[in-house]
């Protein structure tokens, strides 16, 4: 992800901000300088899909559930970990270990953002109940319909969105 630092007299200029009903003018956002020093800018998506106001992977489903199971399950926060940047659930200490000794194998492609929109060039959330294993990776969709479509021409959209990511999250 690219950061940019932004001067308080820069973010005077678009003052006053209204969030949540609230006035923000340029003291308030020294005042939040001085707590949580440099304000940045995020420029571009995270490399792993999380909710926003959250940092957990795949809604909280163990992704290395998906390999044994005929339908996904929820991870449990007593067994977590972190791994680029998100935190990863999983159902017992067992699954946890599965996944610490190759995380690549297990972690969704393309982050856990949709498979379809990445090929068409995009993001889209990944919904972890729209999910398919398919020649030993984990692939989501954003929902049931498209799904359905990526599964029509899988392979081609996957040759296709392998050449779109990670280009897809600037």
């Amino acid at each position: 992800m690219k950061t940019s630092s932004i001067s308080i007299a820069s973010l005077a200029r678009y003052a006053p901000f209204a969030a949540n009903g609230v006035k923000w003018g340029a003291g308030a956002l020294l005042a939040m300088t001085m707590t949580f020093g440099n304000l940045s800018v995020a420029w571009g998506k995270d490399l792993i899909y999380t909710p926003t106001f959250s940092s957990v992977a795949v809604d909280g489903y163990d992704v290395t559930e998906y390999f044994n199971a005929a339908e996904p399950v929820k991870g449990n926060a007593a067994f977590q970990t972190e791994y680029m940047g998100a935190e990863w659930h999983f159902a017992s200490q067992q699954n946890l270990d599965k996944f610490l000794s190759d995380p690549q194998m297990y972690a969704p492609q393309y982050g856990g953002y949709c498979a379809w929109a990445v090929s068409q060039g995009g993001t889209a959330k990944g919904d972890p109940l729209q999910w398919t294993v398919h020649q030993g990776k984990l692939y989501l969709n954003y929902n049931a319909k498209i799904n359905k479509k990526w599964s029509r021409d899988k392979d081609n959209l996957i040759a296709t969105a392998n050449q779109k990511w990670p280009a897809v999250l600037q």
